[in-house]
């Protein structure tokens, strides 16, 4: 990450580096949660600010770089980019921005039928002419589990048997 040096301000570099932190949280409220260039604080490293296209790929990488931590926190249910510890997981479930509701609070209907339905299938066969049933054939032996009818038929000899052994004249 580059760092940004201002000449003739008398703050502190660390009063810089949180007021720049600010000032990019503000721009990024402007664009929402989709922003891919927002900036985002690693859960195993606080050093580490990832943009948010890369973010994934950086969790994968820096939880093989901290496999203590890593086995302490949990990964969120509705967002996988979501690790909280533990023992905080439910406190956070219950909490999180990208929860989604199951109710239908905007008062649906309430013969407990849900919004989201499978829809009816209106396909017809195109071809009525054809009977699977005069197709069929009637000759074919029929199927039974665990029976071979393949192996119970005799074949016919395609081969001659030898007359004598290969190991008998040694």
């Amino acid at each position: 990450m580059a760092t940004t040096f201002r000449f003739g301000t008398t703050s502190s570099p660390c009063n810089t580096a949180a007021a720049e932190r600010a000032q990019l949280d503000e721009e990024t409220e402007e664009k929402g949660n989709c922003d891919p260039d927002k900036l985002q604080q690693c859960p195993f490293d606080k050093n580490h600010l990832i943009r948010a296209c890369r973010f994934p790929y950086h969790l994968i990488k820096c939880r093989k770089n901290h496999p203590k931590l890593a086995s302490e926190l949990k990964t969120c249910p509705f967002n996988a980019r979501h690790l909280v510890y533990k023992h905080e997981l439910t406190h956070h479930t219950e909490t999180c921005e990208d929860r989604i509701s199951v109710d239908t609070e905007d008062g649906g209907s309430t013969n407990g039928h849900c919004q989201w339905q499978v829809p009816v299938s209106t396909w017809v066969n195109p071809d009525m002419s054809e009977d699977w049933d005069k197709e069929s054939d009637d000759a074919a032996t029929p199927f039974v589990w665990g029976v071979n009818t393949v192996l119970n038929q005799k074949p016919e000899p395609s081969f001659r048997t030898p007359n004598t052994l290969p190991w008998s004249q040694m």
